[in-house]
C-alpha cells in the first residue's frame, strides 16, 4: 500500500484501480489494481520506462480518464460518482496540467495562451488579462507577455504553459514530462519552478522517466507493467525546498483552492 505523511489525510486515493483498453479483440491491461495516497502539499515523482502505464495513471489522476475498476477519491469527493460538469470544473479551476508538448496557440502572444482556462470558465476580459500577466510574471516571464510561442525558447514556452496551469490558482499541479523537450539548463529552470510551486504549499505530482528529474521530488514512486514496485515514502518539505524564489511567498500561493473542495457549490 502506498503510503503518505502521518497524521495528514491524502487529497488523492487509488484503491485497485485498474485500466484496461481494448480494440477488437486486443485487450491491453494498463493498470493492474494500483493503490495510492498523496497527501495535499507533497511533491511525488511517479517514475516509469515507456509504457509502463504512468501517463494512464495520470490521466486518471487528472480527471481526463476513467479507470475501468476500482475506485479513486480525489479530496474526499468519489469521483466515479461525479457527473461531466463536476469534472469539468475540477479539470478547470482546481487541477492545473503542464505537458510534455507546450500545447500553445502559435498564433497567440503568451498572456493570451494564459488567459484560455479564464475564458473557459467565463471570467471577464480586464480580469483575465490581470491574471495571466500576474501568472507570467511569478514565472519570470513579466517581459515576454506580448511574445509569440516562436518568439521564446523551448524553456520558456514551458514556463508559459505553467503559468497558464496557475493562473485558474489550482491546489494540484500534474506535471507530464514536463522536461522531455528541453535542455539541461531549462531543466533545471522548469525544475526549479516546480519546486518553489511546492514550496509555496501546492500538490505537485510529476510524471517522468528520467531518474535525475525524479530525484527532485520528496517522494518518488516507480511503476512497472501497470503496477507500482516501489514507493520511497515522502520526505520532509526542507530536504527538497529550493532556495530560489519566484514570488509566492513562503506562505502559500495567494488565493489558491484548497483541496477539501465541494464541486456541488
Amino acid at each position: 500500500m502506498s503510503h503518505s505523511p502521518a497524521g495528514r489525510q491524502p487529497v488523492i486515493e487509488l484503491d485497485g484501480v485498474r485500466k484496461t483498453y481494448r480494440t477488437g479483440a486486443l485487450q491491453v491491461e494498463a493498470l493492474r489494481g494500483v493503490n495510492l495516497r498523496i497527501s495535499e502539499g507533497e511533491y511525488i515523482a511517479i517514475m516509469g520506462p515507456s509504457g509502463s502505464g504512468k501517463s494512464t495513471l495520470m490521466h486518471i489522476l487528472g480527471c481526463l480518464d476513467v479507470p475501468t475498476s476500482g475506485s479513486y477519491h480525489l479530496a474526499g469527493e468519489d469521483v466515479g460518482r461525479m457527473s461531466e460538469d463536476d469534472l469539468a470544473e475540477i479539470r478547470n479551476r482546481r487541477i492545473g496540467f503542464v505537458f510534455q508538448q507546450f500545447n500553445l496557440l502559435p498564433s497567440l502572444s503568451a498572456w493570451r495562451n494564459v488567459e484560455l482556462p479564464l475564458c473557459y470558465a467565463g471570467t471577464g476580459r480586464a480580469e483575465r488579462r490581470d491574471r495571466a500577466i500576474d501568472a507570467l510574471t511569478k514565472v519570470g516571464l513579466g517581459d515576454r507577455t506580448t511574445h509569440r510561442p516562436n518568439e521564446l525558447s523551448g524553456g520558456q514556452q514551458q514556463r508559459v504553459a505553467v503559468a497558464r496551469a496557475l493562473v485558474t490558482d489550482p491546489a494540484l499541479i500534474l506535471a507530464d514530462e514536463p522536461t522531455g523537450n528541453l535542455d539541461s539548463v531549462s531543466t533545471g529552470e522548469v525544475l526549479g519552478l516546480l519546486g518553489d510551486l511546492h514550496a509555496a504549499g501546492r500538490t505537485i505530482v510529476l510524471i517522468t522517466h528520467e531518474p535525475d528529474v525524479a530525484a527532485t521530488a520528496g517522494r518518488v514512486v516507480r511503476i512497472r507493467d501497470g503496477d507500482i514496485q516501489d514507493d520511497t515514502g515522502p520526505r520532509s518539505r526542507a530536504d527538497t525546498e529550493p532556495r530560489a524564489d519566484t514570488g509566492f511567498g513562503s506562505g502559500g500561493p495567494a488565493g489558491s483552492t484548497p483541496l477539501a473542495w465541494d464541486v456541488r457549490t
